[in-house]
């Protein structure tokens, strides 16, 4: 069986069985929820897709260690489960002894009892909201006493920032910090066994020295050494295993999860999209900002992996999948090796074909939406990680040397992934005008970018590639670059103005982060967050596309 926390449970025993889960019983931990809403109809939103990738070059040797690797990584799902909420182990037993199959299967789809594709975070089990802070904190800890504590406590400011700590409460009722490396020791030194174990089997030694050196990092919780090695691997196995996006930590952005993608690597698709790496340094010189916001102190090295996910784990397989992503976070690691992009293509292919192709025919007028392409979808996708690496990292405030990150706080994220996305058009389009890219389809993808906004933002306002997605949807209108046709209930895209608009905004953006300005930037996201009727109407049109996909993945090689 599939990792315990993950695979929909009673779900995928039906499945098993060509039927589809039963609709939702009642139960005494169902009983609050409101009449309105359908459980069932909320988890079909999420389609299932077989993944079963091709993984015949490898050898008898290299399946053993993706095998290993994937048992490691279902420990990494139990303490991701923690993270979510640090008794959300107790209450998923609780559900599988008294409630539905299908609350189950919900509560394993989102890693807990609150819906994360709804803007509330709707809780469907029981009444207990899920805490903000995931399980990185006490659930009765305000921001506020948080903030106070370190006013009144300066010496545990690094620990109580750190992304590698919990915060829990003394016996006196204060505040402190304790490491992962002894909060999660229960799973994290079994994991690091069976990394020592991959180490030991993998004859490729840069896989081994990664692995190693992971495993040393899951007891002492010091990953800069790993991380530095990540970038340097090569080989059909393509392995990011740790703790490393914040998005759970919706007090501060502090805290990392744990996450892991086994996949393997296809060599030829990898060398025909590396050529791009090198002209990051020519995309960070080509930003619409004064020279003072461009950011020449990361390395730029940024290898590109295109490969296909044979497993995940932890917050990789919560709610919406993941199609590509650029690590490893730390500014260290970026300032002197950048950062590796890994694209996932079987899980964006599916996406595309069952999600986006749809939706494009209901955002933009006919002729418009026959433009948009699976290739431009996957060439978004691969210059939104890239353009994760440029634009402010480190940055100075007040004369103390910061980060965008710790500036922003819970801003940080749907900020990131908006300039991401809006960045990766920018250059896209700068690849065009210098032949990199066949100018010629510059319509179809302007048409497959915007109509992407709308895959993102069906997520909820909570997610933060949804915040990203609807403030530039926003900023579009606003600029007249999407005329809205209530008629035809679709919208006309203005090539022109959409060209002009994506560089203002990706100005706008960098020129924000880069002026850590929290104030600033929450004015900016108050602005350009709310959704107009338009777009609302769009939106209530999709109900029958599948949101986002559940991919099931062969329980080993």
């Amino acid at each position: 069986m599939r990792a315990l926390l993950t695979t929909i449970a009673a779900a995928a025993l039906l499945s098993a069985c060509g039927e589809t889960p039963p609709k939702a019983e009642t139960s005494p931990a169902a009983k609050t929820a409101p009449s309105s809403y359908d459980i069932t109809r909320q988890y079909e939103k999420f389609a299932e897709v077989q993944m079963n990738p091709d993984v015949s070059f490898l050898t008898d040797t290299e399946r053993s260690v993706v095998n290993t690797l994937i048992e490691a990584s279902d420990y990494l799902s139990k303490i991701y489960l923690l993270q979510r909420g640090a008794d959300y182990p107790q209450r998923r037993a609780e559900i599988a002894k008294t409630g539905s199959a299908m609350e189950l299967a919900m509560f394993d789809l989102h890693y807990g009892p609150c819906d994360t594709l709804e803007d509330d975070n709707h809780v469907f089990v029981a009444d207990t909201p899920c805490p903000a802070g995931g399980g990185f904190y006490p659930v009765d800890m305000t921001k506020d006493e948080f903030e106070q504590w370190i006013a009144d406590h300066p010496d545990d400011k690094a620990a109580f920032t750190s992304g590698y700590t919990v915060i829990r409460r003394t016996d006196n009722g204060g505040l402190k910090a304790i490491p992962y490396h002894v909060e999660y020791a229960e799973y994290l030194k079994p994991a690091a066994r069976l990394l020592r174990r991959a180490a030991r089997e993998t004859e490729n030694l840069k896989l081994r020295r990664f692995l190693r050196l992971r495993a040393d990092a899951f007891l002492n919780d010091e990953y800069f050494e790993s991380e530095m090695a990540w970038m340097d691997l090569d080989g059909p196995i393509e392995i990011a295993i740790g703790p490393y996006e914040v998005y759970d930590d919706g007090l501060f952005a502090y805290k990392t999860a744990y996450e892991s993608f086994v996949t393997v690597k296809n060599p030829d698709e990898s060398a025909a999209l590396a050529k791009y790496k090198d002209f990051l340094v020519d995309m960070e010189k080509n930003l619409p900002v004064p020279e003072a916001y461009k950011n020449f102190a990361r390395g730029f090295e940024s290898p590109i992996a295109v490969t296909y996910q044979v497993h995940g784990g932890g917050d990789n397989e919560n709610g919406v999948q993941t199609i590509a992503f650029n690590l490893p976070n730390d500014e260290r690691v970026r300032e002197a090796k950048g950062a590796k992009k890994v694209i996932l293509n079987n899980v964006l292919g599916a996406k595309y074909d069952r999600i986006l192709a749809p939706i494009g025919e209901r955002v933009l007028v006919p002729e418009q939406a026959e433009l948009t392409a699976k290739k431009w979808m996957g060439n978004n996708t691969l210059f939104h990680e890239l353009s994760h690496s440029l634009g402010p990292g480190t940055i100075t405030v007040n004369g103390e040397k910061t980060t965008v990150n710790a500036q922003l706080k819970e801003l940080s994220s749907g900020l990131e992934e908006g300039k991401a996305d809006v960045m990766a058009a920018y250059n896209i389009l700068y690849m065009m005008d210098r032949g990199e890219l066949d100018i010629a389809e510059r319509e179809a993808f302007l048409a497959t970018y915007f109509s992407g906004k709308f895959r993102s933002m069906r997520f909820g306002t909570g997610a933060a590639h949804a915040k990203g997605a609807a403030f530039q949807y926003n900023y579009f209108r606003e600029t007249g670059a999407a005329e809205w046709l209530p008629k035809e209930k679709r919208f006309r895209l203005d090539f022109d103005k959409l060209e002009q608009a994506i560089s203002d905004l990706t100005g706008k953006v960098v020129m924000i982060q880069g002026d850590g300005n929290y104030d600033a930037a929450k004015a900016f996201l108050d602005k350009y967050m709310p959704l107009d009727a338009a777009a609302e109407t769009v939106l209530n049109n999709l109900d029958d596309i599948p949101y986002d996909i559940r991919p099931i993945y062969p329980e080993s090689l």
